[in-house]
């Protein structure tokens, strides 16, 4: 199983290109067109979590490979191992 490290960006309601006046979005940039909306910033970065797995399930789905910048990206994870992620 691959996991992927992506930085993603937030907008605040009506900042930069986010058009949508209530809403925070979150975009991963080097995967073109995955994003997400919320009320929050915190649920429009679960929902863009959802939105980047089902983005590269479908690229893989298609036979397609995934860009060279998103693949340097990846880190090969064994089930079953004693290892965790954690993000302070």
């Amino acid at each position: 199983m691959k996991v992927y490290k992506l930085r993603y960006v937030v907008l605040a309601p009506g900042e930069d290109w986010n058009d949508e006046d209530d809403k925070y979005v979150a975009e991963i940039p080097l995967l073109p067109g995955c994003r997400a909306w919320g009320d929050t910033p915190e649920q429009a970065i679960e929902y863009l979590r959802g939105n980047a797995v089902a983005f590269i399930e479908s690229i893989r789905a298609h036979g397609e490979a995934l860009a060279p910048e998103v693949e340097a990206m990846a880190m090969e994870v064994e089930l079953g191992t004693e290892e965790v992620l954690v993000a302070v």
